[in-house]
């Protein structure tokens, strides 16, 4: 026995090390559980969070603003961000960064940065030779690019997510715009990678609004689908999204609404940007009107004047959308000159009639792609600041032929509300109501490659060949799985956009290069040299469309078989005795199953490819991958829109795993488990057939990217070093500027407190002529050196005024709380007194507590009416501007011993039974007392029919007492409700003493 004590000790100590592990794994894990959202707009950011007690709330910025500007303000000594950026741009236009997500994922050549140097000339622009892009040249040693610029605001949402949380935060969703390609997506991840966000998905922003309206709206969902159309007009682009909402079945979770994106529309540069920027042209064209006979500059050579006019232009696009009329007014806006002009809406709609012609744009392009007409749009609904002019609702709603337009969502914070739902979907802290997503590829993607071919007996050709990979409007994330067939030794192929028509020529110019990766294998020729004897089963190549759009190569393979026969004689008893066991509960495996030897790769058995059949010498096939579903556990997709048929390769595949499972039913029927038909006898040994043995050699792969290169890891290494050092030298300077308000805060608030009659009372003339004069020599170091001064000195200084002033505080503190205390104190003696006085007055029969008690209690209450008066009588002896003797701190104390033995006491009479009443010897029940309740006396028992009251009661079981005499019994008294069980009596005649009493 003592041998198995000492074997378990250390395993329970093991196991509470482990949970205790694993409690602190919790407790720390509690601290990082909170999620984020950023809704990066192209001129204001919403940021959101999910954290434990706080359930999809949107982030109040630091001048509690629900709307932060997209503004950088980059100098050589600090940055600003948001409203204070916003502010910089009059003062200081060439440091101040807006808009800068134009140039993400964007080549020096593209149209958009040219664009870009119209719109804002007072920014210098640098090209980049390395990856063809640009840099805003801040000054000769300032330089920073777009994605660097992005990084910072990530970076500073991140910390007003964290500040809104008071946790750490890491794992977010970004919004970014439907439009955006392979480039642009990866430009947003690096800066992502740049603020050290880790980034759960990038969620486009027409899905996340999409998603935030299902979600708020998931009872109105059915089975019938619904198509919504949203129309978002922002500042930068206007994106129009057909939306179906539908009740599906999930394989996990039943029957779960489904948002599916059918048709989009956009237009790149319609937006509010644009019509502000031709407010500010038209209000420059009237300043240069007004100072014409002057010999006055153009107002446009003026940045900070351009500046102005813009933030007016701004302002005035928005009153005019409620007013028909508006008088923009400036004051100073070039040369101490006052600038005053009427605009009228007239006016503005005129500037702006090119913009609004392309308000329909996006909506014909939205139906196109869905193969939808408006008659099946039930309703049309507006997102983004800009559809609140009223121009574009005239415009939109004669274009969608509805009655009215829907405006029942938040316009301005939807996105970022579903995009914090996704986040928390995402996150494995939280668990929400599932809602399928099915988001759809813009741009399609498509593999080429040149083989070559023998048309004619010795006349060989290269044959360009082109597979579709992702189809437009396909649903994504998705995997999908190329197999080259005819290939045994290196080769190249290209991933490229598919047909781009749907773009017009201005788009396609600013879209950039059309080609995204050279892909070239190395080892394909090894590995047929390797497994000489093996069938070749070709080429594999496995892509990834993640969650986030990004397109990404996971692996190549070279994949071989070969038929390997087994004899009867090498399966194992062990062997045998688990295909009987499975085979009993149901977990048979079906031949085919048997026949592939891994379950690891079963996705891609395929047959030797047949070619589509217009080539009918195509070797390549494509599919997607069985271990990655399109829907999450959904239910198959419905078919896709008549202009998107599934490639031949696919739909070759979809038939072939069609007949497999068909085959599988009657091999399913013959291996039926206890309820079907009994398996053949033992003796009944069929020869094996022979198994599938597979190997898979891994091939080289060589990326070549086409579009635009990432930044290798050095320089993507560097960008996070540089802006880490920005933000500890923010946070410095934020320390440093706190040290110095806190200290010249405490001169001003001191010198005005020697004068205070509280303060005076409690000092001598001599110690606040030594205070005011500390106080002002340090107010002097403070104005001449102080600017120089580091955060140490500062605290250093601040720490040698509060020790100096310490002793004064403190006396004036001690008064302020002399009165609540001694008031408090002086009412526990009392109620304390009465209490151990009442507590005496109880009769002995009655007594529950102890002598020894009530002396202690007494013997508290003395002692601390004795250290009272002794304390207020020694501390009247002292002059008010020594020490007090009289703490408040010790005055707590003695009330704090004083209230633990009245608590003590009361405790104890709480829980104490009170005791039984004595018995005459006759054993009856004594009197009731003079105060029992009526229910006590009145309570009579019923006796049966036909028998008095004088006749013998009936006979009840008898208590029987130890050590009683023999016939010396007692009837079961019956009490009334509540009536306490009677105490047993000891031989001696003494009552057994009761728990509570022994405490």
């Amino acid at each position: 026995m003592t041998v198995k004590v000492r074997r378990q000790r250390p395993r329970r100590r093991v196991f509470w090390a482990l949970v205790a592990v694993l409690l602190a794994d919790l407790l720390a894990l509690s601290d990082t559980l909170a999620v984020m959202s950023v809704d990066l707009g192209s001129e204001s950011m919403k940021v959101a969070i999910v954290k434990p007690g706080v359930p999809m709330e949107i982030v109040l910025n630091k001048e509690s603003r629900r709307k932060t500007p997209v503004i950088v303000t980059l100098k050589e000594n600090e940055r600003f961000f948001g409203d204070s950026a916003a502010s910089m741009a009059i003062k200081n236009p060439k440091a101040t960064l807006r808009y800068f997500q134009h140039l993400l994922g964007k080549q020096a050549d593209n149209p958009h940065v040219a664009l870009y140097q119209a719109r804002f000339p007072e920014h210098e622009l640098t090209f980049d030779p390395q990856r063809q892009t640009v840099h805003f040249q801040i000054s000769p040693q300032l330089q920073f690019s777009p994605e660097e610029v992005l990084g910072m605001v990530l970076n500073y949402s991140r910390s007003l997510a964290e500040d809104f949380a008071e946790q750490p935060i890491k794992d977010a969703v970004i919004t970014v715009p439907v439009f955006f390609n392979q480039a642009e997506r990866r430009a947003v991840l690096q800066a992502a990678r740049m603020a050290g966000l880790k980034v759960l998905q990038l969620i486009n922003d027409n899905t996340a609004t999409a998603l935030s309206y299902g979600v708020f709206r998931r009872k109105d969902i059915n089975t019938t689908a619904q198509n919504i159309m949203f129309y978002d007009m922002g500042s930068g682009s206007t994106v129009c999204t057909i939306v179906t909402y539908q009740m599906v079945k999930t394989k996990e979770a039943g029957m779960q609404p489904q948002l599916q994106i059918r048709g989009v529309g956009f237009d790149r540069t319609l937006g509010g940007l644009e019509m502000e920027l031709r407010l500010r042209e038209h209000l420059a064209g009237l300043f240069n009107e007004q100072r014409k006979g002057q010999r006055a500059k153009d107002v446009r050579e003026n940045p900070r004047a351009m500046a102005k006019l813009l933030r007016e232009a701004n302002r005035l696009k928005t009153i005019l959308s409620a007013n028909a009329d508006h008088m923009a007014q400036i004051e100073g806006l070039m040369d101490d000159v006052d600038f005053k002009a009427k605009v009228t809406r007239v006016e503005f709609e005129e500037l702006c009639a090119d913009l609004f012609e392309r308000v329909p744009g996006p909506v014909q392009q939205a139906l196109q792609s869905a193969e939808m007409s408006l008659d099946e749009i039930e309703q049309v609904i507006l997102v983004g600041g800009a559809t609140r002019v009223p121009k574009v609702q005239e415009v939109l709603l004669k274009a969608v032929g509805k009655e009215e337009l829907g405006k029942n969502i938040n316009a301005d914070e939807a996105a970022a509300m579903g995009a914090v739902y996704q986040a928390a979907a995402l996150s494995k802290a939280f668990k929400v109501k599932p809602f399928v997503v099915r988001d759809a590829v813009v741009y399609p993607i498509l593999v080429e490659f040149t083989r070559e071919v023998e048309e004619e007996p010795g006349v060989h050709n290269l044959k360009h060949n082109k597979r579709v990979l992702f189809s437009r409007m396909g649903p994504y994330p998705q995997r999908k799985v190329i197999t080259f067939n005819r290939y045994s030794h290196d080769f190249n192929f290209h991933i490229n956009y598919g047909d781009l028509g749907f773009l017009g020529p201005e788009d396609l110019r600013v879209f950039g290069s059309q080609n995204l990766t050279t892909v070239k294998l190395k080892g394909v020729g090894d590995s047929f040299k390797k497994y000489p004897d093996y069938e070749s089963k070709g080429i594999k190549a496995h892509f990834n469309l993640d969650e986030s759009g990004v397109l990404s190569l996971d692996r190549v393979e070279s994949v071989f078989e070969t038929l390997v026969e087994d004899s009867p004689e090498e399966e194992s008893t062990l062997t045998k005795l688990g295909n009987t066991i499975s085979s009993l509960f149901g977990g048979g495996t079906t031949p085919d199953a048997k026949e592939n030897g891994t379950d690891t790769v079963q996705e891609e058995e395929e047959s030797p490819a047949e070619g589509s059949k217009d080539e009918p010498g195509e070797q390549v096939e494509l599919k997607e991958e069985a271990e990655a579903p399109v829907e999450d556990g959904s239910q198959p997709l419905p078919p896709e829109p008549k202009g998107d048929a599934a490639p031949e390769g696919e739909k070759a595949t979809e038939k072939e795993n069609g007949d497999q499972s068909e085959a599988q039913k009657p091999s399913e029927k013959a291996e039926a488990g206890p309820e079907g038909v009994a398996p053949a006898p033992e003796g009944e040994k069929k020869q094996k057939p022979a198994r599938k043995q597979r190997m898979v050699e891994e091939i080289g792969v060589e990326l070549v990217v086409l579009d635009l290169p990432d930044l290798p890891e050095d320089k993507l290494a560097q960008s996070v070093q540089k802006l880490q050092d920005l933000t500890l030298r923010d946070l410095e300077k934020q320390e440093r500027e706190k040290a110095a308000n806190s200290l010249e805060a405490f001169i001003f608030e001191t010198q005005d407190k020697l004068y205070q009659p509280e303060y005076q009372e409690v000092s001598t003339e001599e110690q606040r002529e030594e205070i005011s004069g500390k106080l002002s020599a340090a107010s002097t170091w403070l104005e001449d050196e102080g600017v120089g001064a580091t955060t140490v000195m500062l605290k250093e200084k601040l720490a040698e005024l509060r020790k100096l002033c310490q002793g004064l505080f403190f006396r004036v503190e001690e008064r302020k709380k002399w009165p609540e205390r001694l008031s408090a104190l002086d009412n526990l003696l009392n109620h304390s007194s009465m209490f151990l006085k009442g507590a005496r007055l109880i009769p002995e029969m009655d007594q529950i507590f102890t002598e020894v008690e009530m002396t202690t209690l007494e013997k508290v209450i003395n002692e601390t009416w004795a250290w009272k008066n002794a304390t207020l009588a020694e501390q009247a002896k002292l002059p008010a501007t020594e020490k007090p003797v009289l703490l408040s701190k010790d005055i707590e104390a003695k009330m704090m011993a004083l209230d633990r033995e009245v608590q003590y006491l009361l405790n104890k009479a709480k829980f104490t039974k009170p005791r039984p009443r004595p018995k005459d010897k006759n054993g009856t029940r004594a009197e009731p007392p003079l105060n029992a309740t009526a229910s006590d006396q009145g309570e009579k028992v019923i006796l049966p029919a036909g028998q008095t009251e004088d006749a013998e009661p009936i006979s009840e079981p008898e208590k029987v007492e130890t050590g009683s005499e023999p016939g010396d019994t007692e009837p079961l008294e019956l009490g009334g409700p509540g009536a306490e069980p009677e105490q047993k009596e000891q031989s001696t005649g003494q009552k057994q003493p009761l728990k509570n009493d022994e405490l």
